[in-house]
């Protein structure tokens, strides 16, 4: 995976979430927040919703760790942030470790 392909993977995941916090009314934060304490949904028709919002924030938590790391590798490796933009504006493949 390289970085380019991360960060439009987090945007997906971002826009899915969007779908569900709008659904339902509610951030995913406070939603995730009970989903894991054990909460039921109170509408049978939503346990498909709640399993996949629950899967797809854990993802992009994962994800977005990863690209953290992989940033945090790059500014190590070179001089200045606007070093690191330059290579990523031009699309370069980094690679990110999995």
């Amino acid at each position: 995976m390289n970085l380019n392909d991360l960060l439009h993977d987090i945007h997906s995941l971002e826009d899915e979430i969007r779908v569900y916090e709008r659904k339902y009314n509610i951030l995913s934060e406070v939603f995730y927040e009970s989903y894991q304490k054990g909460e039921e949904p109170a509408d049978d028709a939503w346990v498909l919703d709640w399993t996949a919002w629950a899967s797809a924030y854990e993802l992009l938590h994962a994800f977005q760790q990863q690209y953290r790391a992989a940033i945090a590798k790059l500014q190590a490796e070179t001089p200045s942030m606007s070093d690191v933009i330059a290579r990523t504006s031009r699309r370069e493949s980094i690679n990110v470790p999995v």
